[in-house]
């Protein structure tokens, strides 16, 4: 973002806190669609207004909110992940032999079955 121009950082940071606010407004219940217009055009409006003075913050914010959004969709991946072979029976690392596991039994290969290919 160092490299970027004040105005392109102002547009990601206005992008961020759009986010941000959608997320707490819905999970909090308040989420109305035009508060959230009104939202995006004031921030969108101010920051492309002073862009080349606050671009130091702009660099600021914008790095702390992609580090707390990779993180969080990082720990959320992991997670269903988890729930999913969990429920699946799935042993990544095949540590233990459960029973009604998908995992298929290898059976050994007989000599008349391995065939030369070209």
């Amino acid at each position: 973002m160092q490299t970027s121009s004040p105005r392109f950082k102002s547009l990601a940071v206005s992008a961020g806190f759009s986010f941000w606010f959608l997320i707490i407004t819905s999970s909090m219940g308040f989420f109305s669609l035009e508060i959230f217009v009104l939202f995006i055009g004031v921030i969108f409006s101010t920051t492309q207004i002073f862009a080349k003075k606050i671009s130091k913050g702009l660099d600021l914010f914008a790095t702390i909110n992609t580090k707390i959004f990779l993180g969080i969709l990082f720990i959320f991946i992991v997670s269903v992940y988890g729930i999913l072979f969990r429920l699946l029976k799935i042993d990544l690392l095949r540590l233990k032999k459960q029973k009604n596991s998908y995992w298929l039994d290898v059976e050994q290969t007989k000599p008349d079955r391995i065939g030369k290919q070209y």
